[in-house]
């Protein structure tokens, strides 16, 4: 049997406002996708300052952990940077630009 593989959406989280990393944010943003039965990856983007990335199946609407960040806050902004990415890496953009890559 060949296992599924999934496409995921990558969002990015930022704000002017308030600091987004050391607050928390990323496993409140896990416990409540878990919570609500949601697939979703959450990592502090290192090559961005002040963002955190989070993904969710192409297949699926991410309002629902939109409108949660959006509660918990205001200021922030999210917007998709990533459209239909297999096994997606968040910390690095630039990784998920398979051109970049040779196997030998």
């Amino acid at each position: 049997m060949v296992p599924m593989i999934h496409a995921w959406d990558v969002y990015e989280i930022v704000s002017d406002a308030h600091s987004l990393h050391g607050v928390k944010l990323r496993g409140r943003i896990r416990k409540h996708s878990l919570e609500s039965n949601v697939m979703c990856f959450v990592e502090n983007a290192s090559d961005k300052e002040n963002a955190v990335r989070f993904c969710s199946l192409t297949d699926s609407d991410p309002a629902q952990i939109i409108n949660f960040i959006k509660k918990i806050l205001p200021h922030a902004t999210v917007i998709k940077v990533l459209t239909a990415v297999v096994n997606p890496v968040l910390s690095k953009l630039k990784v998920n630009d398979e051109s970049r890559y040779e196997i030998p």
